[in-house]
């Protein structure tokens, strides 16, 4: 969705000067993505050995969307209460609540229920039904420290342009470069993906074989340094005095944190899937 986005905007379809078309564009994207989304979610669920495809499609459906309709309803009541002018009218929170109850939920359930009916792809290699007893892993190994360390390296690759991004934003600048920001994007990917396979590679030489979760936790990490990025950039830059202007730049910060966490976690996920696969793939058993 993020990398149709982008190409849209380079293709000069969103003009820059339209404030509102960029996150429209985006948002009719997430809906009409709900297909793709529910999906991809249940075939990789049904292919972990998942077999409760209501759970899943209930996960999809309603974990990303409903988190990130509570936060902005609770920023708006916030405003609201405030009496700021930044609040939203409720016809267009609930507009935008009908989009995702009317099209989006459908959609999100017709991918799960056609991608969990998928005929999955066989283990390269037999799996043992007993879990093996994982040994005592170094200190940076472990989870926290390892995604640390995962997630800085992805965020030194944004980092400049977040800076130009954030100054558009909330000093009311126009943002041009979309090209860039492409091939920004497009460093992202790659540095998330190699770093995470990276570090799966090390956990799997650790014997630690849990290394679906550890993917995504590595790859997300870098939301964790956003997000600190955005605290300094607010202390260091902005210095609003008001509460209401408080409210608006951390909720949005959280959100947008969240997203970008998803993001790079189905980036780091997806890339150590494939890795996993070639390399117990390519072993010959005699």
């Amino acid at each position: 969705m993020v990398l149709i986005t982008l190409v849209i905007a380079i293709l000069g379809f969103l003009s820059p000067s339209s404030r509102g078309s960029l996150s429209t564009a985006m948002l009719m994207l997430y809906i009409v993505f709900g297909f793709s989304a529910g999906y991809n979610a249940a075939y990789n669920y049904h292919s972990f050995g998942g077999t409760s495809l209501r759970r899943i499609i209930t996960l999809t459906t309603l974990c990303v969307p409903g988190i990130c309709c509570t936060l902005l309803l609770l920023v708006n009541l916030c405003l609201i209460v405030a009496n700021s002018s930044a609040a939203a009218p409720i016809g267009t929170l609930l507009g935008v609540i009908a989009l995702w109850f009317v099209i989006s939920i459908p959609l999100t359930v017709a991918g799960g229920y056609f991608g969990y009916k998928r005929k999955t792809a066989d283990p390269p290699v037999r799996v043992n039904q007993i879990p093996r007893q994982i040994p005592e892993q170094p200190w940076y190994l472990r989870t926290i420290p390892s995604a640390l360390m995962g997630g800085i390296l992805s965020f030194g690759a944004i980092f400049i342009e977040l800076y130009f991004i954030m100054n558009s934003i909330w000093f009311h600048k126009v943002y041009y470069v979309f090209g860039f920001l492409f091939i920004v994007f497009i460093i992202l990917i790659l540095t998330t993906a190699e770093v995470t396979v990276l570090l799966t590679y090390f956990h799997l030489c650790a014997e630690d074989y849990r290394w679906q979760w550890r993917s995504i936790y590595t790859a997300g990490a870098s939301s964790f340094y956003v997000f600190l990025y955005g605290v300094l950039f607010y202390f260091s830059r902005l210095r609003l005095a008001s509460y209401a202007s408080l409210i608006i730049y951390f909720g949005w910060m959280i959100t947008a944190c969240l997203l970008f966490f998803i993001l790079t976690g189905a980036i780091g996920f997806v890339a150590s899937n494939m890795f996993v696969r070639r390399i117990y793939g390519a072993i010959k058993i005699d």
